[in-house]
């Protein structure tokens, strides 16, 4: 069994979730997955077995077993593990819109995973609880609809994030991070150095380890959408797409956030990929 059916949010919740991924494996091999750095923060809600995490980005966390995960932004991978059998809903959270579906802003969540219920309350154990009974993923996907709109309401009137935060982040993310922060600064009027302290406030990122997240972000889902298709890009090409200075800035970048070099990351997460050849090298 492998089942992987996506979905879009309700329209008002749009601003502030980028989408549903439902999934469901059974009679695979055991394995490990990477929970890479995104700009998103993560929701998660299992459905039969919970979710195990052997290593979180922040080192000094213990590894744990959650029935729901709330984790926040990061820029180290956190190492899931299942022995064969998997099943979930993950949710893609904006940070900008952290107060309103949350109540707290993003950078109180930063580098670390949380039991959802921790931040959400009993209600978020509530619907986790709902979703498992629930009998098809149309039913759970209106389900999580229902009850995100609940929780915008009372959250959505409050104060919400600084209006040159979210300018600069809109900035960043048109230009696929590859806005300078002076650039950003000046475009909001602030100082460098106060757009950087309240943007981490805010989001847990400075602009410019957001632009390194965002840069990352693209060139593994255009790698790993190569793949998927058998066609997987020479990476001197995906790094001059990407912004990245050449080939060796994006293997290095890889590392870095991934931990691990992308030839690596695709034998993990595409096992069907033959293993690495010539455009796969990275120098």
């Amino acid at each position: 069994m492998d089942e992987r059916p996506l979905a879009v949010p309700a329209p008002p919740l749009r601003p502030y979730v980028s989408g549903y991924a439902g999934y469901r494996q059974a009679g695979v091999p055991p394995g490990r997955h990477r929970g890479l750095p995104s700009p998103r923060l993560t929701l998660i809600f299992t459905l039969e077995e919970p979710l195990t995490l052997a290593g979180h980005p922040d080192p000094a966390q213990a590894p744990g077993t959650y029935g729901a995960l709330l984790g926040g932004l990061h820029t180290r991978p956190a190492l899931i593990t299942h022995e064969g059998r998997q099943s979930g809903i993950q949710l893609g959270l904006h940070p900008l819109g952290a107060r309103a579906l949350l109540g707290l802003p993003a950078g109180e969540l930063a580098d670390i995973d949380l039991p959802a219920e921790a931040v959400l309350g009993r209600q978020g154990v509530e619907v986790g609880e709902r979703l498992r009974t629930a009998r098809s993923w149309p039913e759970r996907f209106a389900l999580l609809d229902a009850y995100l709109l609940r929780r915008l309401s009372p959250h959505a009137s409050g104060p919400g994030p600084a209006p040159e935060v979210l300018r600069a982040w809109r900035l960043l993310a048109r230009s696929g991070g590859a806005a300078p922060v002076a650039t950003l600064a000046a475009e909001v009027g602030w100082s460098t150095r106060h757009l950087t302290a309240r943007f981490r406030q805010e989001t847990g990122l400075t602009p410019k380890t957001a632009a390194r997240v965002l840069r990352f972000d693209r060139a593994r889902r255009l790698l790993g959408a190569a793949a998927g298709r058998g066609t997987p890009p020479l990476l001197a090409d995906l790094a001059i797409r990407c912004g990245y200075f050449d080939q060796a800035h994006l293997a290095r970048e890889f590392r870095a956030l991934a931990g691990c070099p992308p030839s690596r990351w695709l034998a993990e997460e595409f096992r069907n990929v033959q293993a690495p050849g010539e455009a796969f090298e990275e120098g």
